[in-house]
């Protein structure tokens, strides 16, 4: 299983970013994927998780209405649209895969067992 993000970079305040997670090896029928991000002197923090089916989707309260998560399984990958962005919202963002469906306990790290290497998110004020 291999996970890789890409999309982060610099963004003004307001600003748009899709990001982009390439999961090869994942089965897309039997895993819940989600975004997480980290920023300095934070804890990991669940951004958002989307179903083995990709119809039911998750998302942190903060992120309601900004950020939407949607899936091409066709390609096997999963994408975080960030949108008005926040100085707030700096970070480096994380997927993560999960065998299993997607419900409360899919907003926890600690149960997803394949992680990518990351992908920084800047926003500037």
């Amino acid at each position: 299983v291999q996970l890789i993000e890409s999309g982060g970079g610099l963004v003004q305040a307001g600003g748009s970013l899709r990001l982009s997670c390439a999961a090869s090896g994942v089965n897309h029928s039997s895993h819940v994927v989600g975004w997480f991000r980290l920023a300095p002197g934070k804890e990991r923090e669940f951004v958002a998780a989307i179903s083995c089916s990709g119809t039911n989707t998750d998302y942190a309260d903060s992120m309601k209405g900004r950020f939407t998560i949607f899936k091409d399984g066709a390609k096997g990958k999963v994408y975080l649209q960030l949108n008005n962005l926040k100085s707030e919202d700096t970070a480096v963002y994380y997927c993560a895969a999960r065998f299993g469906s997607l419900g409360v306990y899919s907003r926890n790290y600690r149960g997803y067992t394949d992680w990518g290497q990351g992908t920084q998110v800047t926003v500037s004020s």
